[in-house]
């Protein structure tokens, strides 16, 4: 089978961590019989540096006509890069904002899984390393408060900033309805994320899920309030298989769900739009202070190229090919400088893609 791949390096370590999960599909491509096409796409502070804005129509056209995008990371340094000096809409992470809107990329996908090998890294006790545990973080990623009208002005001579929060109910809908699906596949369970107590958004959110709930007889759907999350997911991760949130709770919840364990750099993600296509990204950020030192950790990248396979190109032999080497990988030790323990053996960025390829 022929797929092409809309690719975005981007800043930072980006072209590092992209090339080795190239390298992995193609690995893959000969193995399994299919052909992987790319075809690069600027976005980012390299965007505005080339044309002055972090994403372009014809960028973004160029996603929409590809079968997947795989995206590296972007953003600089606040405060040193030029790029910060512009306004929030012109800055590098603004691309990522406009990408998801206009690709209709509405459901994040961020697990957050507690490999056997990396259980000492883990910053909880051990008696809850030890437990483990296996999410999947369903994230509404094109609404609420990072998309709602916002403005600051001075009021009565005191200067006031308003961010609004609005949520209809079929995107509510939509989003839970992924999120059951997911659980289907997993252990049947959501957890359904809000702030009910207080938040108008919060109680429509409570009421649309309750109402796609009922077409999932065979789901278990709990309902907790997000400060309760945030300290159950310290407390027992283990209870948790699929949290279903809103878009600014998942982005707090989902990063936190990723530092317990370990190493963000461990960590792939999945923002899905209707249908099959999807954009495909580690969960860290761009590492400007590592980029060309060929030390990045390339791991999750390449297990987002593995989440491409499983759910844009329904090749789930493939995905679940890439994710038995990176298991391999680390049973045998190797590991790159933000993993590395004693008796380990260190590898570089290259180095790591290598040794994934090896085990293919």
């Amino acid at each position: 089978m022929k797929f092409n791949v809309a690719v975005i390096s981007g800043d930072g370590i980006g072209p590092e961590i992209v090339s080795e999960a190239k390298k992995v599909l193609d690995k893959i491509g000969s193995k399994f019989g299919h052909e992987f096409t790319y075809t690069e796409v600027l976005m980012g502070g390299v965007s505005i540096d080339a044309h002055g804005v972090p994403l372009t129509d014809e960028a973004l056209e160029t996603a929409r006509k590809s079968d997947a995008v795989l995206l590296g990371a972007v953003g600089g340094r606040v405060g040193v890069d030029s790029w910060y000096k512009l306004p929030p809409n012109l800055r590098p992470e603004a691309g990522l904002l406009a990408i998801r809107k206009g690709l209709g990329l509405f459901a994040n996908l961020r697990p957050a899984y507690l490999y056997d090998e990396l259980k000492d890294a883990c910053p909880l006790k051990e008696s809850i390393a030890e437990a483990g545990f296996d999410m999947m973080v369903v994230r509404e990623l094109t609404g609420g408060l990072y998309f709602g009208e916002r403005k600051t002005e001075e009021i009565d001579g005191v200067m006031t900033a308003v961010d609004t929060l609005t949520y209809n109910e079929e995107e509510i809908r939509r989003i839970a309805i992924k999120a059951f699906d997911i659980a289907r596949k997993r252990g049947s369970k959501v957890t359904s994320v809000d702030k009910a107590n207080v938040l108008d958004s919060s109680r429509l959110w409570q009421k649309v899920v309750n109402e796609v709930a009922s077409g999932y007889e065979d789901v278990t759907l709990e309902h907790m309030l997000v400060d309760n999350c945030a300290m159950q997911l310290v407390k027992n991760p283990a209870q948790f298989d699929v949290i279903l949130t809103e878009n600014m709770f998942g982005d707090i919840l989902s990063d936190e769900a990723s530092m317990i364990t370990g190493s963000i750099g461990m960590l792939p993600s999945a923002s899905l739009a209707a249908g099959k296509f999807g954009l495909y990204e580690p969960s860290h950020g761009a590492a400007p202070d590592i980029a060309g030192q060929n030390i990045a950790n390339p791991l999750a990248t390449i297990l987002s190229a593995a989440m491409m396979l499983r759910y844009s190109f329904d090749l789930d032999k493939e995905a679940d090919a890439v994710e038995e080497a990176v298991r391999c990988v680390l049973k045998d030790g190797i590991r790159t400088v933000d993993i590395m323990s004693e008796g380990m053996t260190q590898v570089s960025c290259t180095g790591m893609g290598d040794a994934i390829c090896e085990r293919l």
